[in-house]
């Protein structure tokens, strides 16, 4: 038996996605315990996997709200800084104290989340054996690949590929808090000189929830880069569900959600109700508790047919005829893994380089989360739900996932990278 400890931002769905590859180590015999600063460790739910609290100077309890506010909603330049430097301030917090923690908890070897540098860090530091996780999109870098936050759709024009370098050179600018925070620790852990997340991966192991064909054309991904689908798990205990509600099924039935960041944006919120109601569809909205009781029924009264703080999303995915969606990569997957068209809204992180996936995929459709009118969102929703084009590309693309291997496939990966074995019978995840 290995003791693992997992590294990550301090965000549900980091921490979610992951719980799905840690429930599946646990069922092989292993021990999981999560690192981060206390408050993240509500994230977690379930006495099987172990949490171990940092930060208690830098980051008490009572501090991830704001950082959340703040993530959820940058606003102005100003505010994009403040989330720059919340990533810097989490990264140094973790580079200070993991290394203690890591030898007092006799941790074996990490699996870290490719969002948090501190992981690679620290585990090169300590010589400790380790695996990077893409839980959002890759950030591995390549030559003509824009980066997951950019929304260019993906060329080999002159023109292509001169964005991307132009835009990749503005983000590394931007990202100047974090890029030194990554090479003080790197110096002064002895290592090599490095200054981003795509310098803090792991050369034994590294893998994605993505799947060829909804990611850009790769040609230069390390040989143990593995694409294995969405990270899922039956024996994860999940956020509390309101059942689906009786569908009409003589009507088409739209599923929406903008994920647990984003879901207090109500504008928009009823930009999508007004438009499912001109579109003569059934909606149904989950806010993932960022939107209150008044603010639910004015949602209703707009034109959602129903609203709810939590859904069982793949259970909707799978009933809907099409989803409005922030290109989380984790509806998306679940919306390709249903057979759904999607109709995305990006709003932040690495949404807009999904949506130009979905785009360059041909699964879905984009709209402006911010100047689309819900007249304009009624149309893309029509050709969505009348235009058979979808569906062939869609097909495609969910036996991809189907075939890729998903949790029990990223583990056996993990395993045989670290040179272990089976302890116990796998149980399906």
């Amino acid at each position: 038996m290995a003791h693992f400890g997992v590294v990550a931002p301090a965000f549900y769905s980091h921490f979610n996605a992951l719980a799905a590859l840690a429930l599946e180590l646990v069922a092989r015999g292993h021990r999981v315990t999560y690192f981060q600063q206390a408050d993240a460790g509500a994230h977690l739910g379930d006495s099987r996997l172990h949490y171990h609290a940092l930060g208690a100077a830098s980051h008490p309890p009572g501090t991830l709200a704001a950082v959340m506010r703040r993530a959820a909603n940058p606003g102005s330049p100003l505010g994009l800084s403040r989330v720059i430097d919340d990533m810097a301030a989490s990264t140094d917090m973790l580079c200070r104290e993991l290394p203690a923690a890591l030898e007092a908890q006799r941790v074996d070897a990490l699996i870290c989340d490719q969002m948090e540098a501190a992981g690679g860090l620290v585990a090169e530091a300590l010589g400790m054996p380790f695996v990077s996780v893409a839980c959002a999109l890759p950030v591995n870098r390549e030559p003509g690949i824009p980066l997951p936050v950019m929304p260019f759709a993906y060329g080999t024009d002159e023109r292509a590929l001169r964005m991307v370098e132009g835009s990749t050179r503005v983000y590394d600018w931007m990202m100047t808090p974090h890029r030194r925070t990554i090479l003080r620790h790197a110096r002064r852990f002895g290592l090599t000189a490095r200054d981003g997340l795509h310098e803090c991966l792991s050369p034994l192991a590294q893998v994605s929830q993505t799947v060829e064909g909804y990611e850009f054309p790769r040609r230069a991904l390390p040989a143990h880069f593995h694409q294995v689908g969405p990270f899922r798990s039956t024996a994860r205990k999940e956020i509390v569900q309101q059942p689906l509600p009786a569908i009409d099924p003589g009507k088409p039935f739209v599923f929406a959600s903008l994920g647990t960041m984003q879901g207090h944006r109500l504008g928009l919120f009823l930009r999508i109700a007004r438009a499912c109601r001109a579109a003569g569809v059934q909606l149904l909205a989950a806010h993932c508790n960022g939107l209150n009781e008044r603010q639910a029924r004015e949602l209703e009264r707009a034109g959602a047919t129903w609203v709810c703080a939590f859904a069982p999303q793949r259970e909707a995915l799978a009933r809907a005829d099409a989803v409005i969606s922030h290109a989380g990569v984790n509806t998306v997957l679940d919306a390709i893994e249903a057979r759904t068209p999607i109709l995305a809204l990006p709003i932040a992180f690495d949404h807009p380089g999904s949506a130009a996936r979905v785009r360059h995929a041909g699964v879905g459709l984009l709209a402006s989360p911010r100047f689309a009118t819900a007249g304009q969102l009624a149309r893309k929703l029509r050709t969505l739900l009348e235009d058979p084009s979808f569906t062939p590309r869609l097909d495609a693309l969910a036996d991809n996932v189907a075939r890729a291997g998903g949790t029990r496939r990223a583990i056996d990966i993990i395993e045989a990278a670290l040179g272990l074995g089976h302890t116990q019978p796998a149980r399906s995840a």
